[in-house]
């Protein structure tokens, strides 16, 4: 059982998108929650080509773009906090929805909590043990400049390494968090990619994929079931497959190519 009333909300998987139409994707669903046009949403999807992504407030010098170019990756920043991430071979999950529903209810600490509970209860269904997720985060090193690194507080956990890195907004009366669940491939290639080189060896034991942690193959697919399952199973959620309105998909337009995909943005800090 749960503390939850039943609720209903969209659930929307996505085709591979670079990563400016991806943050535009999920801020202009943030904006038709805000105007009540659509379910609080769930979305789930991948990035192509592979992106490297700043936290709201990270200084764009600390992407070695030389490097990052030469790599193939794109560079965005995103609407949410948090550190820089490499996304490739990963599944991304947002959630938008109003703050007063319980689901994500409380302060930024007592939703990441909410919502990582769903989290764990996904990873469980794969087969994953000794997850951790309902406790502060101790020894934190704020200044460093990747994401997986240092794990922030109710952040998932196996092992003592990080496992998912979550980040959020919040806007109006609606809630926008993003999470990236790393599923095989070296955790610490985003190091190269950034002007401190943080030291590899460091993230590699601090950080982890979903393939190292469970110790056998996996999908996109078959994580994304799973992560939408549990959710739907901690927060008492019947998720409705759906797609983007037209609504949606005209803001995201906008969004892209007048702010995600601008130097404007991306290097305002």
């Amino acid at each position: 059982m749960n503390d939850y009333a039943p609720a209903t909300w969209r659930l929307v998987r996505s085709a591979p998108a670079s990563g400016a139409t991806n943050m535009a994707i999920d801020e202009a669903i943030l904006q038709a929650v805000a105007a009540g046009l659509v379910l609080p949403t769930l979305r789930l999807y991948a990035w192509e080509p592979g992106c490297l992504s700043l936290g709201r407030a990270q200084p764009w010098t600390d992407v070695d773009l030389p490097a990052l170019r030469s790599a193939g990756f794109d560079l965005v920043r995103r609407p949410t906090g948090g550190k820089a991430i490499l996304h490739v071979d990963e599944l991304t999950y947002s959630v938008s929805a109003p703050q007063a529903l319980p689901q994500v209810a409380g302060s930024i600490v007592e939703s990441y909590r909410r919502l990582s509970a769903g989290l764990v209860r996904g990873l469980e269904r794969l087969g994953m043990a000794g997850l951790v997720a309902d406790r502060r985060a101790e020894n934190r090193h704020p200044a460093g400049p990747v994401c997986f690194e240092v794990p922030a507080d109710y952040e998932i956990t196996v092992g003592g390494q990080k496992l998912v890195g979550s980040a959020q907004m919040r806007t109006g009366d609606v809630v926008l968090q993003h999470g990236a669940l790393p599923l095989w491939g070296d955790i610490a290639r985003v190091c190269a990619l950034l002007v401190a080189r943080p030291d590899p060896a460091h993230v590699r034991a601090r950080a982890t994929t979903m393939v190292e942690a469970l110790g056998r193959p996996v999908t996109w697919d078959e994580v994304a079931e799973a992560l939408a399952a549990g959710l739907a199973e901690a927060l008492n959620l019947c998720l409705v497959p759906g797609t983007l309105t037209g609504q949606e998909q005209t803001w995201a337009e906008e969004l892209r190519a007048g702010k995600y995909a601008t130097d404007e943005w991306t290097h305002q800090v």
